[in-house]
């Protein structure tokens, strides 16, 4: 990632200042939400109407919270509905590198300027992009994919609902813990610049883990029988583990193929219809191994690991 400040590209991992060489992760800025009918939706910024045709999404198919919203496109039947461009696995002293479809630009910061010229930023995937305002609807996952989950069902006719009512605080307890101690988790791992940082989100990791590993010891999902978007965002981080966290973000207590339900879990997630096309081992492995520089200056790509994620998982046995 990247900062702009001042119009110019600042080419910064994350916010280090009086941060005991801990990882910070900002805030997204753009907070507006796509809507059935326009409204302004759950947060009180501006709303955008849901219509075939009319948004875009950026995404990089190695970022996990890109992932998300690829994910809910494709379990959402939105592929006809919203039109996606991947940028380039490699990001270097220029933010993410793209050929753009629409305005020609090379690179990301150059359509949050043209969003707001006077952005200044984390410059980051996802971007939910409106071609009709030329403007950016938002560049929070969290939210995507709950805009993605409802805001088209009447177009589409897909009633799927990854949000349910029911389950939506027992969604929000696991989403906040899971967020701080796992999607985040690696990052603070892997970014961390003093060992008691590391050593500190690296316990907070695996304690989690080990949580993950009981609860779906004894239930199928993680908020019981039905499949929610807490399962979606806890994949996309753990889909990414073995090939990349557990070495390249120093990791490393043990495989997520050596733990016994985890494992199960995500072979059923990856094998649910479409979500397989969604993952690209290639560019995410390139990503992480040739961008971060300063975690690995060699740019060596390594080989494994090797995992077959559609081998047999049995968690129909479970529920």
């Amino acid at each position: 990632m990247g900062l702009l400040q001042n119009g110019e590209w600042v080419d910064q991992w994350y916010d280090t200042k009086n941060s005991g060489g801990e990882f910070r992760r900002q805030d997204s800025r753009f907070r507006n939400w796509l809507t059935a009918d326009g409204s302004a939706g759950p947060n009180g910024e501006a709303g955008f109407k849901a219509e075939k045709g009319r948004y875009h999404l950026y995404v990089s198919l190695a970022c996990p919270w890109a992932h998300r919203t690829l994910i809910f496109r494709r379990l959402k039947q939105l592929e006809d509905y919203i039109d996606v461009t991947v940028v380039d696995p490699i990001m270097l002293e220029n933010g993410w590198e793209m050929a753009d479809p629409l305005y020609g630009l090379n690179f990301l910061y150059e359509l949050y300027l043209k969003a707001d010229p006077g952005y200044e930023g984390r410059v980051t995937v996802p971007v939910l992009w409106d071609k009709q305002e030329e403007s950016v609807v938002s560049n929070e996952s969290s939210e995507i994919i709950r805009m993605l989950n409802s805001a088209f069902n009447h177009l589409t006719g897909n009633s799927d609902d990854y949000y349910p009512q029911t389950l939506r605080e027992e969604i929000h307890n696991l989403n906040h813990r899971i967020y701080d101690s796992i999607n985040n988790g690696v990052y603070r791992a892997g970014f961390a610049t003093s060992q008691a940082a590391y050593d500190e989100a690296f316990h907070q990791l695996f304690s989690a883990l080990d949580w993950v590993e009981e609860r779906l010891s004894r239930q199928r999902y993680l908020a019981g029988n039905q499949l929610t978007e807490a399962d979606w965002r806890l994949f996309t981080t753990l889909i990414r583990f073995d090939a990349v966290y557990h070495g390249h973000f120093k990791t490393n207590r043990q495989l997520l193929t050596e733990f016994s339900a985890i494992s199960a879990y995500v072979r059923e997630l990856y094998q649910v219809p479409g979500v397989a096309n969604t993952v690209n081992f290639d560019h995410i492995k390139t990503h992480y191994y040739v961008s971060h520089q300063t975690i690995n200056p060699t740019g060596i790509v390594p080989v494994g690991a090797d995992v077959d994620y559609n081998a047999p998982h049995d968690r129909q046995l479970i529920g």
